[in-house]
């Protein structure tokens, strides 16, 4: 094995030999290493893996071989005498490959004849139900085994965690052992991409999005070009996205490529939070959080932006005013709290339409993308009508802006210049085939606005073209509030074109 600090590992899965070894080709043009999951391959592809011998010399690379039970996350129904046999077998054909077998089969290998070669064995243990509260204890397990490496993959349901993982990797490294830690799903993702500058042997990337191994899994082609994980190092500052949830945004491409473009030592990462209490106490305060890291600024998306503020040490009027945070700042006095929404979100429709005083508004939703647009309608001298199912909800935002507002149900919207929606019905994925309004309620006025970007094209805004009235996709509004949270980060004008670029790209 090389000594570069960085390895993607990249699985390949297969049914058959010949799919395997053209699949290995492909992960051992974007990787560092190559494994080869011989768990997928048919039961007749098993008895055939002699042919797989060649494989190393010919990829260049090197090759680790797995053979997973079905309680491990694989795709056999393989107890330890199945594996062990299994083992003894392979063996024979392969004399340089990393050989990947479960803690069981490495206790057990430690008192049988023949004995593996340690020096290129890999000793893992893989939870897909959780974190297991003896995660030290299994750790501890694995490090009385000879093998060369350890590997602890967990399933994460929250952003906190990732914290065991990476306190075991520090472990591990003070110890001298080598490990790979992994916390797999979205909630994981920093263990993926931060894991090799903390120690972390590999991390593993899926040759595309279709063919992960793992939940959470990205492909080795985003580590490299949008995470440039190889340039990550312990200096680097972290940013991320903190919400629920965080898979579907387009943010870690925008902020990323304006970091490369403007040559800023910073990565950008999605945080899935459920806790958000813990979140903030245990990875993001400075006075209390369990990670040493550079962290330094994130983003906030639904449902945190409200609850949030209630945790910062300091925020800015306006976002007070508006009751919702989208931007942290952390520096060692704590956590600073800004809206960018607001700055940004009527920039578009000012540049189609003009000043908009006394135009007359109806705002769809209540929430905190909402309560960012009211706020600077108000501002703008805007007559704005706040629309929601919940009317109580509605009723308090009118009240506290100054707005009137009315239940949306049935509602029309030919009284009005500017549509609005501030929800997240339309959203790819769960919200994809809804929107607030028909177009017959939207028949009549002159523009529509969705706050959604992610498809471009939402059925909101299809609905309102039928109807007759120009459109604005929430695409600009979510770069031009990017662009706001860049400047408070890092102190620098952001790199707009580029930011647009790129999320025009990624949608």
């Amino acid at each position: 094995m090389d000594t570069h600090k960085v390895r993607i590992c990249v699985p390949v899965c297969e049914r058959d030999i010949h799919a395997l070894e053209r699949a290995s080709e492909q992960a051992a043009a974007m990787g560092d290493i190559v494994e080869l999951r011989l768990d997928c391959l048919s039961e007749s592809a098993v008895t055939k893996i002699s042919r797989l011998a060649g494989l190393c010399p010919r990829l260049n690379r090197p090759l680790i071989l797995t053979f997973r039970p079905s309680e491990q996350g694989g795709h056999r129904d393989a107890d330890l005498s199945v594996r062990r046999l299994f083992w003894e077998t392979a063996r024979k054909f392969f004399k340089e490959e990393l050989l990947d077998i479960e803690l069981d089969l490495a206790r057990d290998a430690v008192t049988s004849i023949p004995k593996p070669d340690w020096g290129r064995t890999i000793c893992s243990h893989h939870d897909f139900t959780g974190v297991p509260a003896d995660l030290v204890h299994i750790y501890e397990s694995m490090a009385r085994t000879p093998a060369r490496w350890l590997k602890i993959a967990v399933n994460a349901r929250d952003a906190v965690d990732c914290i065991p993982l990476f306190q075991l990797l520090e472990r591990a490294n003070n110890e001298g052992r080598e490990m790979i830690a992994i916390a797999m799903g979205t909630a994981g993702i920093a263990t993926r991409i931060l894991g090799p500058s903390r120690g972390n042997y590999l991390t593993y990337g899926a040759l595309d999005r279709d063919r992960s191994t793992a939940p959470g899994q990205v492909t080795a082609g985003e580590l490299r070009e949008l995470y440039r994980i190889d340039h990550i190092t312990r200096k680097t500052q972290l940013m991320g996205l903190v919400g629920l949830p965080v898979a579907h945004s387009i943010s870690p491409e925008i902020h990323n490529s304006a970091f490369a473009a403007a040559n800023v030592d910073a990565v950008y990462i999605p945080f899935e939070v459920r806790d958000l209490i813990a979140f903030i106490r245990r990875m993001a305060h400075p006075r209390t959080r369990e990670l040493d890291w550079n962290l330094r600024g994130l983003s906030v998306t639904a449902p945190h932006k409200s609850a949030v503020m209630d945790l910062l040490d300091w925020i800015d009027p306006a976002a007070k005013e508006i009751g919702a945070v989208n931007t942290i700042v952390i520096d060692l006095d704590g956590l600073c709290g800004y809206n960018t929404d607001a700055v940004a979100v009527l920039k578009p429709v000012v540049e189609k339409l003009g000043p908009l005083r006394d135009a007359r508004c109806a705002l769809i939703g209540v929430g905190g993308a909402a309560k960012a647009v009211l706020w600077s309608l108000r501002k703008e001298g805007a007559n704005v009508t706040v629309f929601a199912r919940n009317p109580e909800k509605a009723s308090l935002l009118a009240e506290k802006f100054g707005a009137k507002c009315k239940t949306l149900n049935a509602s029309h919207f030919n009284d009005f210049d500017i549509v609005i929606n501030a929800t997240p019905l339309g959203t790819h994925g769960t919200f994809g085939a809804d929107t607030p309004a028909s177009a017959a309620q939207l028949r009549g006025a002159r523009l529509a606005y969705d706050l959604v970007y992610n498809p471009i094209e939402t059925l909101f805004l299809r609905q309102a073209s039928e109807a007759g009235c120009d459109t604005i996709g929430g695409l600009s509004m979510l770069v031009l509030q990017g662009a706001e949270q860049f400047k408070l980060w890092t102190g620098i004008e952001a790199p707009v074109a580029v930011m647009r670029e790129a999320a025009e790209r990624a949608v």
